[in-house]
């Protein structure tokens, strides 16, 4: 949604001065400039990219359009599902959350916490170092550098899309001359014409620039700036967990290494001390 009113601020503030300074919108319309610079990006963005990017990014675009799932109730959700399941630990033994681990969208404890469950990353990250505790050979140091590397590999993957859109945004600014130059070879193989005629042609070729560095600036450039925002919003849950873990398995009790987890969120989206004591009181009522 902020992403539409952007580029309708965007929009009306270019367009907008334009017009309120005597200008004609009609010029500006030139689909062949777009053609030349969009097609010439386009282009460049196969060639530049193996498949595996270009897929990423193509499955990326969308969600930039959507507002943000990473919030406050999610990390409610999150810290309560990791409190029930070190405490299930702590009380009736490592084996008591095997099943919950290997299925856990089959698991009556995992479905109580929907918007956790609908998150297939965190989902598959929890289960997997779940299994591994369960297992009983693991190693807190072992295990937390084999989390490192994950997290790593996660952003690593999630930079992908953010990269190809940032080149794709720089090169249209050049495609936009590209488009001005072909303009101009117009104009001047055309230079019999009238002066009005010949000015026109002008104008139309300065058009190529104005496009091509209004979608850099505007629309293209700040579109990888939010993607790599998303990425680092999707990676904090899972350090969340990586610490919260790694707390339980060096002797912490499950309220304490909870809250190890919560200290590292980002402030706006952390649940303060006193929201999530109320939400485990909330849960502990339920339960009974």
């Amino acid at each position: 949604m902020w992403v539409a009113i952007g580029y309708v601020i965007i929009m009306a503030s270019v367009f907008g001065g334009f017009v309120l300074a005597g200008g004609h919108v009609a010029a500006l319309f030139q689909p062949l400039e777009l053609l030349m610079i969009g097609g010439a990006a386009v282009g460049a963005f196969f060639v530049g990219n193996d498949m595996k990017s270009i897929k990423a990014t193509i499955k990326a675009l969308p969600t930039l359009f959507k507002g943000g799932k990473y919030d406050r109730q999610l990390y409610i959700e999150l810290l309560l599902l990791m409190y029930r399941l070190l405490n299930k630990i702590r009380t009736d033994g490592l084996m008591a959350v095997e099943s919950d681990v290997e299925r856990p969208h089959e698991s009556a404890l995992f479905s109580e916490y929907p918007i956790v469950l609908e998150n297939h990353h965190i989902v598959e990250f929890l289960t997997d170092y779940l299994r591994l505790l369960v297992s009983g050979k693991a190693d807190p140091f072992q295990i937390e550098n084999l989390m490192d590397n994950e997290i790593d590999t996660h952003h690593a993957e999630g930079e992908t899309p953010a990269h190809c859109i940032a080149k794709l945004g720089d090169g249209l600014p050049a495609f936009g001359i590209v488009a001005a130059v072909m303009g101009v070879v117009h104009t001047m193989e055309s230079v019999g014409l009238p002066p009005a005629e010949l000015g026109m042609l002008i104008a139309h070729a300065l058009v190529g620039t104005f496009l091509g560095i209004l979608l850099a600036y505007g629309f293209v450039a700040p579109l990888a700036s939010l993607s790599e925002q998303k990425l680092h919003e999707s990676s904090k849950p899972l350090h969340c967990i990586k610490v919260t873990l790694i707390a339980s398995m060096n002797g912490y009790p499950p309220p304490l290494a909870v809250e190890f987890g919560r200290k590292v969120l980002f402030s706006s989206e952390r649940p303060t001390f006193t929201e999530f004591d109320d939400a485990i009181r909330q849960s502990k009522t339920k339960a009974n």
